[in-house]
């Protein structure tokens, strides 16, 4: 179609880069969790709105399983790209605590990434339907016996970033966000499943508590020491992608030829610098020694594995083990 009459229509498109040598930050929000119960029940019931949670039963206020499920999605999109280096996830979908916000993902690409020429477009698109789909593929094994009402969606965007600061800026800020909304959460449903309140009462009960609050509502009352809940709940997921322990090419190739079947093999004649060569004999020219000394230094590519922690990633301690993290 590139020499028809009709090829025009391409100077339609517009190009869409991320700006050269910036971080590229991706992050992935759900979409359309809540719905109308008259979609998914037998009976319409117009006057119900409930949440995606909701209908798939949920526990309130964290979902192991659902925490779980996302981090193996976004394990499964870390690993189909390299070039991603950390990801950070948390859900909302829990939440009693009103809000616009509802961050599921985010994935940090390396400042260096050519990945589809930094197209915005071909980058979001790509990495939202990947982990949609991952998401609805991993579903049966984290609910078994529950399957989905109606198909998950999540929207994407791409938000560039110049410098360190800012992306350790940016992962603090989501850091501290899981924080406050759990504590809300585990509050106001402890209310709600202990307390014996409505949803509106436990909202009113909560409205101009500050998180010292909060703490002595759930100790005082329920016995509920927050500092101990599992780290997953109060400091979310992380992802990051770690270098295995780098090995030698020389001692790669030892091992290799330990682990060779024995058989027939070719041998090489070599001669010494003081052995005069006879005239039958061929001999390749000898390499010069630094040839060979840069040989037995080089580095193969290391491996890397993806792994989940559940730590502190607003202080020092993070950045400093990982000094590459980071770097291009």
């Amino acid at each position: 179609m590139a020499n028809s009459k009709y090829s025009y229509v391409k100077n339609f498109e517009l190009p869409d880069p991320i700006l050269p040598d910036t971080f590229m930050l991706f992050r992935l929000d759900g979409h359309s969790f809540h719905r109308f119960l008259n979609l998914l029940a037998a009976i319409p019931r117009p006057d119900v709105n409930t949440r995606f949670t909701d209908v798939h039963g949920f526990e309130k206020p964290n979902d192991v399983r659902a925490l779980e499920l996302m981090d193996h999605a976004a394990r499964s999109v870390m690993e189909e790209y390299p070039d991603i280096v950390l990801a950070f996830g948390e859900s909302d979908e829990y939440r009693g605590r009103p809000t616009n916000e509802s961050c599921i993902h985010s994935f940090l690409l390396k400042r260096s990434t050519s990945l589809y020429n930094r197209r915005e477009s071909k980058i979001v698109t790509t990495l939202t339907s990947l982990f949609t789909s991952c998401y609805v593929l991993y579903w049966p094994k984290y609910f078994p016996n529950k399957p989905l009402q109606y198909p998950p969606s999540f929207d994407g965007r791409i938000v560039p970033y110049p410098a360190e600061k800012h992306i350790r800026d940016y992962f603090a800020w989501r850091q501290a966000d899981t924080h406050i909304n759990n504590l809300y959460n585990t509050t106001f449903w402890a209310l709600v499943q202990q307390g014996g309140q409505t949803t509106t009462e436990a909202h009113a009960s909560l409205r101009g508590t500050f998180s010292k609050d909060k703490h002595e509502i759930l100790y005082s009352r329920f016995k509920i020491n927050y500092n101990q809940l599992d780290a997953r709940y109060r400091k979310g997921s992380i992802l990051v992608r770690e270098e295995e322990q780098e090995v030698p090419e020389a001692q790669s190739e030892a091992r290799s030829e330990r682990q060779a079947p024995e058989g027939p093999t070719t041998e090489t004649t070599t001669v010494s610098a003081d052995t005069a060569p006879s005239s039958d004999v061929l001999t390749e020219p000898a390499q010069p020694k630094e040839k060979k000394n840069k040989k037995a230094l080089k580095k193969v590519k290391p491996a890397t594995r993806v792994v989940l922690l559940h730590c502190d990633i607003i202080k020092d301690d993070f950045w400093n083990e990982r000094p590459t993290l980071l770097g291009d």
